[in-house]
């Protein structure tokens, strides 16, 4: 399983985040929750991810 693509995250990628304004990234579950938030922004659960958005 890959990383979290966040500086300084360690945790297991689990949602693929879809970015209009930039590349799309891999990011862990927490990063998700916050970053799905930005207007315009889509978060997919990867096939292999146990995580759920808290």
């Amino acid at each position: 399983m890959p990383t979290c693509s966040e500086e300084d995250c360690e945790r297991g990628a689990a949602f693929e985040l879809h970015v209009p304004w930039a590349e799309n990234r891999l990011v862990c579950a927490p990063h998700a929750r916050v970053l799905a938030r930005q207007d315009g922004v889509v978060a997919d659960a990867l096939p292999d991810a146990s995580d759920e958005l808290p």
